[in-house]
C-alpha cells in the first residue's frame, strides 16, 4: 500500500492507493503514518493540487471502488455531477431509478472513500441545505464554495 499527504487549503487530505488504483482520499486531522508513493499517489496527488488551486475540474484516476451494487450505482452517478452543479439525494435516487431511496442514498455517500474525486459534496438536502458530509460540513461548504456553486 502507498499513502501520500497533501496539505490542502482546508485541511490534511491522505491518499492511499495499491499497485494499479487508487483506494481511498479522506481528509484526516494530520499525516499520521509514514509517506511512500508510487505513479499513482503522484498522479492523484497532481490532480487534487490543480483541482484546489482552481485549474482541474475533473479527475481521471484509475479508482479501486468496493461496495454493494447500490452503491457503485450512486457513486457512478455522482461522477456525472458536473463541476460547479449540485443534486439532491432525491435527485439522485430518482436518475438511479429508485425514486424513493434518499436516505439509502445518503448512506451510499456517506461510505464513499474516494472524496472529492467521486464528488459526493454536490449533494445537497432537498431545502438546500449542506447536510451530510462524511469529512464534515466545513470541507463541504469549502469544496462547493470553491466550485462556485454555493
Amino acid at each position: 500500500m502507498f499513502r501520500q499527504y497533501i496539505k490542502s487549503p482546508i485541511g490534511t487530505v491522505e491518499v492511499l492507493c495499491d499497485d494499479t488504483s487508487l483506494l481511498s482520499v479522506s481528509f484526516v486531522s494530520k499525516a499520521t503514518k509514514k509517506e511512500n508513493s508510487n505513479k499513482i499517489t503522484k498522479k492523484t496527488i497532481r490532480q487534487l493540487e490543480e483541482y484546489f488551486s482552481g485549474k482541474r475540474k475533473d479527475f481521471d484516476l484509475p479508482l479501486k471502488i468496493e461496495g454493494t451494487q447500490f452503491q457503485k450505482k450512486v457513486w457512478k452517478n455522482l461522477t456525472r455531477i458536473p463541476f460547479g452543479k449540485l443534486k439532491t439525494y432525491g435527485q439522485v435516487a430518482k436518475s438511479i431509478g429508485k425514486p424513493l431511496a434518499c436516505r439509502a442514498v445518503g448512506g451510499a455517500n456517506n461510505k464513499n472513500k474516494h472524496a472529492i474525486v467521486i464528488p459526493c459534496h454536490r449533494v445537497i438536502g432537498a431545502s438546500g441545505d449542506l447536510v451530510g458530509y462524511g469529512g464534515g460540513l466545513k470541507y463541504k461548504k469549502y469544496l462547493l464554495e470553491l466550485e462556485g456553486s454555493i
